[in-house]
């Protein structure tokens, strides 16, 4: 009786909301019942197994309706995107303020001390080299591509956008070039073998690493190309040229002028830095809507933080850097995430055999979720150029042409 009260009313409070929401969506019950959303033909459907499982759709957010997806409280099925589209109308539908941002903050906050940034790294890259090979493109390049004609396909935009970075610093043959955050070190070969120039890449990941030196070996560049497991607070020397591609997310927002004040160290005088980020559009340095930053800083990013720009441009100037040009990438990672997605679902089989059910409906989300937020413009990023703050002035052209040379 308790179930079937429970029911009655929370299948009032749905049907109450239909008018205001006409999703292509099917809620089938534990008793049989099904619920849609809409006259159209479901595109997405959630199956609840028992009464429990209510409280989910209750009061919706991206969070709750994800972590309910990857317990396995409930099923969902349907594709990566339309189930993003429908969560997030699901969570808007029920947000009592625009962006949600105090539960969204309580995960946010976090120290980032050597320890914590290294076991939050290696949860996120280190479930395997093969799982991120089944979805990434051949160079395995985990960061935003750069679609020069918007029609190139996933591995062309990847090797664009390397060049795009290696142009944009203007490395020269025999140049010393460190990049922090070198992943399965796809931009130090690329650096090294394409524009001659001498390399140390770094991660802390033990699986990127070790594929990164197995790459270097089989390209012949021991000699010009140096992969470690370091820590950037770590580094020392000086580099003519310094890159960041997809690191700096994890340094967290209140140790960005540290962060930034280092690669200035780091930096040879007349030296060029870049930095190729993720940033929040929230001005406040606010997590993403509705939940969906928490859901990732849980599942996907523990220790992850996202600044704002502007907030990130005064970090650089803090830290002794000045900027020298700043570039929007938002629609390419859109697009970028998109082409993952389609190729986490194209191989979601074999993909299944690489991880535990868990973490691949972590992935499903996420991906598409990234794809979403990107395309809605609720996180952007941005590729800054940067040298030195004061006279100490890189000996960079005139003007932006020679990047598209």
């Amino acid at each position: 009786m308790f179930d079937q009260i429970k029911l009655s009313a929370w299948q009032s409070g749905l049907r109450g909301k239909l008018p205001q929401l006409s999703l292509p969506l099917r809620v089938e019950l534990w008793n049989g019942e099904r619920i849609d959303l809409s006259s159209d033909p479901p595109r997405v459907t959630i199956r609840i197994p028992g009464p429990a499982a209510l409280r989910y759709l209750r009061s919706p957010s991206l969070y709750s309706l994800g972590r309910a997806y990857v317990e396995g409280a409930i099923e969902v099925m349907g594709r990566a995107a339309d189930i993003i589209a429908v969560g997030n109308a699901l969570a808007a539908s029920g947000a009592d303020t625009g962006r949600g941002r105090l539960a969204d903050a309580l995960g946010f906050r976090r120290n980032h001390t050597r320890e914590s940034d290294r076991d939050a790294i290696r949860y996120h890259y280190d479930v395997s080299n093969e799982f991120y090979a089944a979805w990434l493109d051949p160079g395995m390049v985990y960061s935003c591509a750069y679609f020069e004609g918007g029609d190139e396909d996933l591995a062309t935009a990847q090797v664009k956008k390397i060049d795009h970075i290696l142009r944009k610093i203007d490395l020269r043959p025999g140049q010393t070039l460190l990049d922090i955050g070198c992943g399965w070190g796809a931009l130090v070969l690329r650096a090294a073998e394409q524009f001659g120039a001498r390399c140390v890449g770094i991660t802390l990941s033990e699986n990127q690493a070790a594929l990164a030196r197995e790459r270097v070996v089989k390209a012949g560049l021991q000699d010009r190309v140096e992969i470690r497991i370091q820590d950037y607070r770590d580094v020392d020397g000086h580099f003519e040229r310094i890159t960041s591609v997809g690191m700096f997310e994890h340094v967290g927002v209140q140790h960005l002028k540290d962060y930034f004040a280092q690669v200035a160290r780091l930096l040879a005088p007349g030296g060029v830095a870049m930095n190729h980020g993720i940033t929040t559009t929230d001005a406040d340095n606010g997590a993403t809507p509705y939940g969906g930053g928490q859901f990732i800083d849980e599942y996907v990013f523990p220790q992850g933080e996202l600044a704002h720009l502007a907030t990130v441009v005064r970090a650089m100037q803090e830290g002794g850097l000045e900027v020298r040009d700043v570039e929007n990438l938002r629609r390419h990672y859109a697009h970028t995430c998109a082409l993952w997605t389609d190729n986490f679902e194209s191989n979601a089989a074999h993909i299944r055999t690489l991880t535990d059910p868990k973490r691949f409906r972590i992935w499903h989300v996420y991906l598409a979720g990234c794809a979403y937020a990107f395309a809605h413009d609720r996180i952007s990023l941005y590729q800054i150029v940067c040298g030195k703050a004061g006279s100490d002035v890189a000996q960079l052209p005139w003007s932006r042409r020679y990047m598209y040379a």
